[in-house]
């Protein structure tokens, strides 16, 4: 059974950081695509970040330079460094497969607010 749970999480100022991992089960995550979502109330989920082995990580033009995907293939997690953060990453971050989410695999999230 394939399980991800994130964690880290929580209440920033503007400008602040916070790191959010992703432990996974079931499978072993250096063998796929994996990346970090996120879907902001009114909003549809989108895809932040991603990694494959071999390649360096992805990001989405709203967090390129902020935003910092990593794998620790020892723990099967996933993590994601936040920095300058801003009211507009306020959102609910997921993690799953970087290509082709499964519906199933959606844990509950880690949520993210900034604000002042």
């Amino acid at each position: 059974q394939v399980q991800f749970v994130e964690s880290g999480g929580g209440s920033v100022q503007p400008g602040g950081s916070l790191k959010l991992a992703c432990t996974a089960s079931g499978i072993i995550i250096e063998h796929y695509v994996m990346g970090w979502y996120r879907q902001a109330p009114g909003k549809e989920r989108e895809l932040v970040a991603s990694i494959t082995t071999g390649t360096a990580p992805k990001y989405a033009d709203s967090v390129k330079g902020r935003f910092t995907l990593s794998r620790d293939a020892a723990k099967n997690a996933l993590y994601l460094q936040m920095n300058t953060l801003s009211p507009e990453d306020t959102a609910v971050y997921y993690c799953n497969f970087g290509v082709s989410p499964r519906s199933d695999f959606w844990g509950q999230g880690t949520q993210v607010s900034v604000s002042p």
